[in-house]
């Protein structure tokens, strides 16, 4: 066994030192596709974390005075709840229930959330409309700002439509440049195989007639092809943490917005990240070697 392993990986170095302008030519084009892919998901979970208050079709939210009392807060919800406009029950949302949804925004940034008690934050009511059209939207917050103990009123509609939108529009963007890249990058693997193989020919025929199987001639091929795609996710993963790193030092923390500071992936977003590059990479290494691998196996 371990002869066999010392066998494919000194035949892959070999092919990999022997095509070295198509391997790095396949690499360069895996690390493009993959950092795209990376970029997608990461915008992907930006703009979920800057619409996480607005989830579940919530499309106003009514910020009660800090010093208001129990009764004053029922007297809101009351009012809110006899809305015809409204679909009810409205929701609630305490210190303790702010303060959870201000540490699942801000995961990624322990910095933050360190500094923040849950007194700090206000409490407010998650507003539902019976029709989200913009005209039910204006009418509601209109009336809930008249509303005595009322702090403020937030509304989603301009907000949300232009951030997905725009979140729509670099999805759609990146998915379809990926999907260009991959293509290019699974058939730069293939040729890259093909090459190598074509170059090994007489040695294939060789070992065929001695009685070596197809998948013992098969694999150092293939785990060049898992290399290839193995290396460039671990450099998409590089290049898109850089990305994310100048986003958040460089435009988000700058940002005059505090919504438009939510506009960031956390922790557990960008590693998920990582894992789908490096998963997708070894995948189309591996299909686009196993398949390349083949012409010269028959004999």
């Amino acid at each position: 066994m371990l002869s066999r392993i010392a066998y494919v990986l000194r035949e892959t170095g070999a092919s990999l030192r022997r095509n070295l302008t198509l391997t790095v030519a396949a690499l360069l084009t895996v690390v493009a596709t993959l950092s795209l892919l990376g970029f997608s998901l990461l915008i992907q979970g930006s703009v979920g974390n800057l619409l996480v208050k607005w989830r579940n079709g919530v499309q106003v939210i009514v910020f009660v005075n800090p010093d208001a009392s129990q009764e004053q807060i029922d007297s809101i919800k009351a009012a809110l709840d006899s809305n015809q406009l409204v679909k009810t029950p409205v929701r609630f949302v305490d210190h303790e229930q702010a303060f959870e949804e201000f540490k699942r925004i801000y995961r990624g940034a322990p910095e933050v959330t360190d500094l923040v008690k849950p007194a700090d934050l206000p409490t407010s009511f998650r507003v539902t409309p019976r029709d989200a059209d913009n005209a039910t939207v204006d009418a509601i917050t209109n009336q809930v700002k008249t509303l005595p103990n009322v702090a403020s009123v937030e509304s989603a509609r301009d907000v949300v439509n232009f951030v997905r939108t725009l979140s729509d529009f670099f999805r759609v963007a990146t998915i379809v440049g990926s999907g260009v890249l991959m293509i290019a990058s699974v058939a730069l693997i293939w040729n890259t195989i093909r090459t190598a193989m074509f170059a090994r020919r007489r040695e294939i025929e060789v070992m065929k007639l001695v009685g070596a199987t197809n998948w013992f001639i098969r694999w150092p091929f293939v785990v060049e092809g898992i290399i290839q795609g193995l290396a460039g996710g671990l450099l998409a993963c590089g290049i898109t943490a850089l990305g994310n790193t100048l986003w958040r030092r460089k435009v988000v923390s700058s940002a005059l917005f505090s919504d438009f500071q939510l506009l960031q992936a956390t922790s557990a977003q960008f590693r998920t990240a990582c894992i789908w590059m490096l998963a997708v990479g070894v995948v189309a290494g591996a299909i686009a070697s196993a398949t390349a691998a083949t012409r010269f196996l028959d004999v």
